[in-house]
């Protein structure tokens, strides 16, 4: 993060003489806000919701560990990171600041070359986590705009998601692999975007007209999505483009066959259609989990990669969790 007026730092401690020494060191790079107590320290965190707090630890009445304690308990305030600044060097009180949530430890007397490349080190962390999720909230707004097409909630895009996760945590996959399936999912129908809404929204069977059109958006939603460095969008841009290829080579949009339908592709094929069937859509009534699972079962091989229909059925439990988790508005009681 580059330093500049919207960059807030607070800085709590009951000593003068240190807050008039961390003001010097920082003043000309960051706005400052000050507090001599755990009291007005906790006020002005929720206030002005500082992007990094530097604590002190021997406080009267509320020390900073406490303090630091009810920071990360807090839903305002548990994201911003914490340093300590403190004369406490025994390597027991670090891990006690850290197994708090502390991001780092800085001791007394203070350098201010130290406490500028720590400050520095750790806003640059913030800023580039919070360009991390605001790229997956606007993959999964996209995502969820194209489910307003067809499901006026977007539930669909979380849960299907979420069902992707589990199956490919289920054949394999690494805690940061299926994460990045999570992700990605959310953009598998993008492209719907560009299909008119009187194909879209139609009640009754398409006609092969109405068919061939709908057919184009894997391709569309790859187009919209592009070519990227960013492992990520490659993924969503797979996803888009071959989660309609079917086992047996009679999907669409390249007729792609077993194996080379990208195992991405194959994992959302299973968790879209299951979550489709399952729920109400402006062609049908959503469909009992039993009568889903019958299908999967019935197309496993033709329409859906054999073993990951197997993964799927064994994960099942897990996939009834996240149903109720995201229920549609409908459903819910």
């Amino acid at each position: 993060m580059i330093p500049n007026e919207k960059t807030k730092i607070l800085i709590i401690d009951d000593e003068p003489t240190n807050l008039q020494i961390l003001n010097e060191i920082l003043k000309n790079d960051y706005t400052l806000s000050f507090a001599k107590d755990a009291n007005k320290g906790w006020e002005l965190a929720q206030k002005e919701r500082p992007n990094l707090i530097l604590l002190d630890v021997m406080m009267p009445e509320i020390t900073g560990y406490d303090l630091c304690q009810k920071f990360k308990s807090n839903e305002i305030t548990k994201f911003i990171p914490v340093i300590f600044v403190t004369a406490l060097t025994d390597v027991g009180d670090e891990e006690k600041g850290f197994s708090l949530g502390a991001v780092d430890y800085i001791t007394k007397p203070v350098s201010p070359a130290i406490v500028k490349a720590r400050v520095k080190t750790h806003l640059s962390l913030v800023d580039s986590e919070e360009v991390k999720i605001t790229r997956l909230q606007i993959i999964q707004r996209l995502g969820m705009a194209s489910e307003y097409k067809d499901n006026e909630t977007g539930m669909h895009v979380i849960r299907m998601s979420h069902y992707s996760k589990t199956l490919a945590r289920a054949i394999g996959y690494s805690e940061e692999g299926a994460e990045e399936i999570l992700n990605a999912a959310p953009m598998h129908d993008v492209g719907k975007i560009g299909i008119p809404d009187s194909i879209i929204q139609k009640p009754g069977k398409l006609t092969e007209e109405e068919w061939q059109i709908m057919k184009r958006h894997p391709e569309i939603g790859a187009e919209i999505i592009g070519d990227h460095h960013s492992s990520l969008l490659r993924l969503a841009k797979s996803i888009a483009l071959t989660h309609h290829e079917k086992y047996d080579g009679t999907g669409y949009p390249k007729n792609l066959k077993g194996e080379n339908i990208p195992l991405e592709g194959r994992i959302i094929a299973i968790a879209d259609v299951f979550d489709a069937l399952t729920t109400v859509r402006p062609y049908k009534k959503a469909w009992e989990v039993d009568d889903a699972l019958a299908f999967l079962k019935k197309e496993s091989g033709t329409h859906f990669d054999p073993k990951l229909v197997t993964e799927f059925l064994n994960v099942l439990p897990k996939v009834i969790e996240i149903k109720k988790e995201w229920p549609e508005e409908m459903e819910k009681t």
